[in-house]
């Protein structure tokens, strides 16, 4: 053979400019906060209202009792960037209730809140391995606890595959995450058992693109930094 004949031309890769630094959204990415406001989110209780988290000095901080936010548009696959900072003032409590939140990597519909992947200080903080920060709730521990010190901006980058459903409602294909925490590998493309319960096994019931969403645990977590480029793959 010619070394000519293992080599192709087309289809081109489209042309994406990365970030200038470390976390910065590239060129095709949809900034879902920005430092300014909170106008590509919504209560999650009400999606007709606007979501009531508070923002200040470029940080979203979760405000206790106004409920979970979730984003105005609704995703299939993605990769997703956020970055939070667990509040050192719950650094005394101990297990869930230290710094609790959570990213619901597809909100399916009122009441249910989806996939869960879990966001706790578990900082020098004992609890059940499947509900400590990075694990996909009630599934799956993290490889590795790579959790900073309360009071430091952490990250998550994600690589989210979304479960497809045959037109009549059975599972097709389930859902797959992979997790980098702060830049180590947390979750390795596991495939999802359904969706987050916490109590009782996670199962799956068809929905198609969702939004993401972010927990009010009554913590004062709080967030910046958050974009989400859609993947698209061929069926």
């Amino acid at each position: 053979m010619k070394p000519e004949e293992t080599e192709f031309y087309s289809p081109v890769p489209p042309v994406v400019t990365p970030g200038n630094a470390c976390g910065e959204a590239p060129s095709d990415a949809i900034i879902l906060f920005d430092g300014k406001d909170l106008s590509n989110w919504v209560s999650a209780n009400d999606t007709t209202k606007p979501a009531e988290w508070t923002v200040q000095d470029g940080i979203m901080t979760v405000k206790p009792g106004t409920g979970n936010i979730q984003t105005r548009q609704r995703f299939m696959d993605y990769q997703l960037h956020l970055e939070w900072r667990e509040p050192v003032e719950t650094a005394d409590h101990t297990g869930q209730d230290r710094g609790n939140s959570g990213l619901f990597l597809a909100s399916v519909g009122p009441g249910d809140d989806g996939y869960e992947l879990q966001i706790l200080d578990s900082y020098h903080n004992k609890t059940y391995v499947n509900g400590q920060c990075g694990s996909i709730y009630k599934q799956y521990p993290p490889l590795v606890n790579a959790c900073r010190p309360p009071g430091e901006w952490q990250t998550y980058d994600v690589v989210w595959i979304a479960p497809r459903f045959n037109t009549d409602g059975t599972l097709k294909s389930p859902a797959r995450v992979t997790v980098f925490q702060n830049g180590i590998l947390i979750q390795n493309d596991v495939v999802l058992k359904g969706r987050t319960l916490y109590i009782g096994h996670p199962y799956y019931s068809p929905h198609g693109p969702s939004p993401i969403k972010l927990q009010d645990h009554h913590h004062l977590v709080s967030f910046r930094n958050i974009w989400v480029c859609p993947l698209h793959f061929s069926e």
